[in-house]
C-alpha cells in the first residue's frame, strides 16, 4: 500500500497503466500481506487525503434530465488523472527494474476451494 489514510483506509494502486486498478481506498481486512516488495518511496502520495476521493455532485438541472445517461455518466477529475498519471509513473519505475514483476502484478489473483490465503506463502 502507499499510506494510510486519517480514516485508516489504506490508499492502493496498480498502477493503473499495469493491471488496471487507479487509485482507490481499501479496508486493511481485503489486503493480502506477500514477501513481494515493491519501492514505492518515490511516489508522491502526501497531497492524497481522503477528501481526495469525494463523490462529486451531479449535474441534472431537472428531474427528466435527472434519469439520463448522459448526467450520470461517471467522469473522471483532471485532478485525479493528473495525480494517477504522477503516481504512476515513479511506481512504473520500480516495476520496471525488477524482472517479471509486471508479469506478477499482471495476473488475475483468485482462490478456489480447499485454499487459505493464511496457509499459503507468496
Amino acid at each position: 500500500f502507499l499510506k494510510q489514510l486519517a480514516s485508516g483506509l489504506l490508499l492502493v494502486t496498480g498502477p493503473y497503466a499495469v493491471n488496471g486498478v487507479p487509485l482507490r481506498r481499501v479496508n486493511q481486512a481485503y489486503v493480502i500481506a506477500t514477501s513481494t516488495s515493491v519501492d514505492v518511496s518515490g511516489a508522491n502520495v502526501a497531497s492524497i487525503e481522503d477528501d481526495f476521493f469525494a463523490k462529486q455532485a451531479d449535474a441534472a438541472a431537472s428531474r427528466e434530465e435527472e434519469f439520463s445517461a448522459e448526467t450520470h455518466k461517471v467522469i473522471v477529475s483532471d485532478a485525479r488523472r493528473a495525480a494517477q498519471a504522477e503516481v504512476d509513473a515513479s511506481i512504473t519505475k520500480a516495476v520496471d527494474a525488477v524482472p517479471l514483476l509486471r508479469d506478477y502484478l499482471k495476473a488475475k489473483f483468485s482462490l478456489r476451494t480447499g485454499q487459505y490465503p493464511h496457509a499459503m506463502r507468496f
